[in-house]
């Protein structure tokens, strides 16, 4: 059967089980958007008022549904102004896909209107990205691109169509089942190879990571993003409680363990609490969980947990050694780690180094007024707002 090509983007999105696309039209991409209109029955669009905006609620949508975020420019100023949704989200290993139209063939590199090489500008930022050169690629493009923004670390991921690419015509066979895009990736070049490829530590690192873990006497998990991600919170807590350890958080890492449990430090760094920060340092042994070591967390390198060896377990080994000199690591997914290491984690009892913690916690409590004569503390505002929205709320909040 021969369809269009902007029909051909319609069908990968639906057979990758799309069904809300955040976006705003332009002439480059007018004919996805007709393709769109006709199947609106099938894919729902959200229209937003910039390009930006689009391209933040396809990041939220990602971290909200676990499913991978859409977003439609046009070319030109249309792509430019995605950047910052897509630098977000590869900041933040959030899965999308950006689907933006370019000029027709015949006039790119001849600084034609709205032109501009988005694949070049979006390289530093994207997992990986593409631009179709003919419609017989399209659909084969549109299926990795699935594939890659969800596989190993998440990310990202740009295509970009030339206008008569999505006018002409071309065969079209349904995938049976959507798992086979993985194949598709697997016969492609190294490089899309490598995006589907998880480390797996081996058996004698995962016990060696145990006995160290095993023989700590004042450990500290420190949770990241990866935690969740990976959908890998019921392992860390099934490890923290076995293992004894108190469990400090990143910003990417809050919600990992629940606030209320009694080993839950709260966040660490610059923007944490003092009883999280006190524990890292004067800790003996930092696990790191699906976290990366940024700025806002460790500040100065050379003073964070100086007198603790730091033992780094994450999906992407560019993270490891990267900002803070590791005594150990273990390279794959932080859930398929955890499982492992649970048999070899001996109950523990680090009942003196709680009750250190729980000493840090009493000296340093809640700094503001519960009942404020000419002002709200934010901290207040947002402990009235829990207690009023319960648990299950979304609360949206602005920089400021």
């Amino acid at each position: 059967m021969k369809i269009s090509g902007s029909r051909v983007v319609i069908e990968c999105l639906v057979e990758q089980g799309v069904d809300t696309i955040f976006g705003y039209p332009g002439g480059a991409i007018l004919n996805v958007y007709d393709e769109l209109y006709k199947n609106q029955d099938r894919i729902r669009h959200i229209l937003t008022a910039h390009e930006q905006g689009a391209a933040h609620a396809a990041d939220g949508y990602a971290r909200s549904t676990g499913k991978v975020g859409v977003v439609f420019a046009t070319s030109g100023p249309g792509a430019t102004n995605l950047v910052t949704g897509i630098a977000t989200a590869y900041m933040d290993s959030s899965p999308i896909v950006a689907i933006t139209c370019n000029v027709a063939t015949s006039l790119l590199g001849k600084d034609s209107f709205q032109e501009i090489d988005i694949t070049g500008v979006t390289m530093p930022i994207t997992k990986h990205n593409f631009m179709v050169r003919n419609v017989e690629e399209l659909a084969s493009v549109i299926r990795q691109a699935f594939v890659i923004a969800k596989s190993g670390r998440p990310g990202p991921v740009l295509i970009d169509i030339p206008k008569e690419v999505t006018a002409n015509m071309v065969e079209f066979e349904p995938l049976k089942n959507p798992d086979e895009a993985v194949d598709l990736v697997r016969q492609d070049s190294t490089s899309l190879r490598r995006a589907l490829t998880t480390p797996v530590p081996s058996d004698d690192e995962v016990k060696k990571a145990a006995d160290i873990i095993n023989n700590a006497k004042r450990p500290v998990i420190y949770a990241g993003g990866g935690i969740i991600i990976s959908n890998a919170a019921k392992e860390l807590m099934d490890f923290a409680t076995i293992a004894d350890i108190p469990v400090s958080e990143s910003m990417m890492g809050r919600s990992a363990f629940p606030s209320s449990n009694s080993l839950n430090l709260g966040m660490v760094g610059m923007h944490g609490t003092k009883a999280s920060n006190m524990a890292v340092t004067e800790s003996d042994l930092v696990l790191a969980l699906g976290a990366r070591f940024s700025d806002r967390v460790i500040s100065d390198a050379s003073r964070f947990a100086a007198n603790s060896q730091v033992f780094h377990i994450d999906i992407d080994p560019a993270e490891i050694n990267k900002n803070i000199p590791v005594a150990g690591s273990l390279v794959g997914n932080v859930k398929d780690v955890l499982s492992r290491l649970l048999p070899l984690i001996k109950k523990a009892d680090h009942s003196e180094w709680k009750a250190q913690i729980a000493e840090w916690k009493k000296s340093y409590p809640k700094m503001y007024d519960d009942n404020p004569a000419d002002s709200i503390n934010p901290k207040f505002m947002c402990e009235c707002i829990h207690k009023v929205a319960g648990d299950d709320a979304f609360i949206t909040t602005e920089v400021g």
